[in-house]
């Protein structure tokens, strides 16, 4: 297939614009370069050293023999260039990374907020908005979340996919619907992934879109096949309060002999999925597109729940590094549970990546290897849900020496 990955240079794009390539699908990223532009807004870099976006394409080039095409594109703001280019690139289907990913991000100042809002729903509506101008008729998988249904909203009840068959009473009698689950946005980033739902709900409607939608889990882990072929195809790990995920966070703590950074009590379960699979599930949807006229389909992007202290507990054994229970700079519930429906990507053969000794080996060699890269101020958690929220002050000042022999000891 000709498939269009909007985002491409991101976190989950990159290894997905490697993986869909390497599957033999003719790719093209459309991006505008705006996370690395957010590293120098926030003075932070990936833990991993990530290279000019030309210079991973041309790696990629040389280690694969195939061509992954660029164009560098602001998706909320150039909406008329967006429908330029469709018609050239006749693009078989499209893949949905285009928005600013974080929560922490996005409740982090005014200007943050209305960043968030612009570019994800204006991304997702100009492109939505450009598929019915140019009558493309792409199948459309786009990068949803878990956090839309809340936590803890349905207490120990599974979560659907997507859907939930309510039924509504009338004079004569009940009726029976079928309604997008009841949205929770839990910040500012979330709020605009439920905001998609609706503007995805439309566009099937009326103008018969075809749509998957994937709410995924937080996303662990680092490398995938084809990243790990060169150094220079490498992934971000972003460590920092704002972008980096919890677990990630983690390993990289227990690397520098941080505290691991838990939040409040540590009892809110979260869905994980690994990076690996992140690809497979696209790949899966892209291959199992809904038909015109269908509502769109969702999909529950997750192999596996956790608490938050059963994850740092488990760092913490295999480590040695010891837990700080920190101000929660967030609105939530102290303590949830989260059940999670994921039947259909099991029924079209995921095979699941879960939690193993040898993944997290893999991740805290990564975070080893390039420890000294890691700036101590930006580690704690300080964008809070609520102005005056506490925050906890640095646990680290300094980098630590690396123990001789060790990874990231400069040998």
């Amino acid at each position: 297939m000709r498939i269009l990955v909007l985002g491409g240079d991101g976190f989950c794009g990159w290894p997905t614009a490697l993986h869909l390539s390497d599957r033999g699908h003719d790719v093209t990223v459309v991006d505008n370069l705006s996370r690395r532009a957010i590293d120098l807004e926030l003075e932070v870099e990936s833990l991993t050293p990530i290279r000019p976006l030309g210079e991973r394409l041309r790696v990629w080039q040389q280690v694969s023999g195939r061509e992954i095409g660029f164009v560098r594109l602001d998706l909320a703001t150039e909406g008329d260039r967006l429908t330029a280019l469709l018609p050239g690139l006749r693009p078989d289907a499209i893949v949905h990374f285009a928005e600013q990913r974080a929560a922490p991000y996005s409740m982090r100042s005014t200007a943050s907020k209305r960043y968030t809002v612009d570019n994800n729903v204006r991304a997702t509506h100009n492109l939505l908005s450009a598929l019915v101008a140019t009558g493309t008729d792409a199948a459309l998988v786009h990068l949803g979340t878990m956090g839309v249904y809340g936590y803890g909203w349905s207490g120990s009840a599974p979560i659907p996919e997507g859907y939930l068959t309510v039924k509504v009473p009338t004079p004569e009698g009940d009726l029976e619907r079928e309604i997008l689950h009841p949205a929770n946005p839990g910040s500012v980033y979330h709020l605009t992934k439920t905001l998609d739902q609706l503007m995805f709900s439309f566009y099937a409607a009326n103008d018969q879109v075809r749509i998957t939608d994937l709410h995924q889990g937080i996303v662990w882990g680092t490398q995938t096949e084809q990243t790990a072929r060169d150094e220079r195809l490498i992934n971000r790990f972003d460590y920092d309060g704002d972008y980096g995920t919890v677990l990630n966070r983690f390993l990289m703590q227990a690397a520098i002999d941080h505290p691991l950074t838990v939040h409040g009590t540590g009892g809110q379960t979260r869905a994980f999925i690994h990076i690996q699979d992140t690809v497979r599930c696209i790949e899966i949807a892209l291959a199992n597109p809904p038909a015109a006229g269908d509502k769109p389909m969702v999909f529950n992007q997750v192999t596996e729940s956790h608490r938050v202290r059963d994850l740092a507990q488990l760092v913490g054994k295999l480590t040695g590094v010891p837990v700080a229970n920190l101000p929660n700079p967030r609105m939530e519930a102290k303590e949830n549970d989260l059940v999670v429906r994921n039947d259909r990507f099991l029924a079209l053969g995921l095979a699941p990546t879960t939690l193993s000794d040898g993944l997290l080996d893999e991740c805290t060699n990564i975070a080893r290897r390039y420890r000294h890269r890691v700036d101590p101020s930006k580690i704690i958690a300080r964008s809070v849900w609520r102005r005056g929220m506490e925050t906890a002050p640095d646990l680290l000042t300094e980098l630590p020496a690396a123990p001789a022999g060790r990874p990231g000891d400069g040998r």
